[in-house]
């Protein structure tokens, strides 16, 4: 694991390219002027994980009509994914991190402790990137509850300073 130090607000966003859903290659640049939310969740239909992925999805449309792309990342496989997005509905751009690349380069694949036990896993987090590229806000240790209607007051406050 390298140390890298920590993104902050006003860093340039890591670019990065995965595979989506049906294994096409998403590229950050891609979206290039355009707000883009990034969140990072630990596991497919796991109840937190599903639940945002359902909020994302219900709310879709609100974030398009401010410019704004929604985009998931998670370690698991484009076939989970696809899976994943069937099952409910999802109409948001799921991506497959499991080599943990991205996952690292924004400082979400952290050592983690539950019942006693250490192992490396994904720390919800999401990170809003403006249309020039940098980081303009960022959630670490999300709480699933809210989460969405945080960030479409954050976006919309941001857009209305520019």
């Amino acid at each position: 694991m390298s140390e890298e130090k920590e993104l902050q607000i006003g860093d340039v966003a890591p670019s990065f390219c995965l595979k989506n859903h049906e294994e096409h290659n998403v590229c950050l640049e891609d979206f290039k002027g355009k707000w883009i939310v990034l969140y990072f969740y630990p596991r497919d239909n796991t109840p937190g994980c599903t639940l945002e992925a359902k909020e994302f999805t219900a709310h879709l449309g609100e974030f398009k009509d401010v410019g704004a792309e929604v985009i998931g990342i998670s370690p698991d496989s484009c076939q989970s994914h696809k899976r994943f997005i069937e099952k409910h509905n999802l109409k948001v751009i799921l991506l497959s991190d499991p080599e943990h690349e991205v996952l690292q380069k924004y400082g979400v694949w952290q050592l983690k402790k539950m019942y006693g036990k250490t192992y490396y896993g994904v720390v919800r987090s999401t990170f809003l990137i403006d249309p020039d590229g940098k980081i303009a806000y960022i959630w670490r240790k999300v709480r699933v509850k809210g989460h969405v209607d945080a960030v479409k007051k954050k976006l919309q406050e941001l857009k209305e300073k520019n």
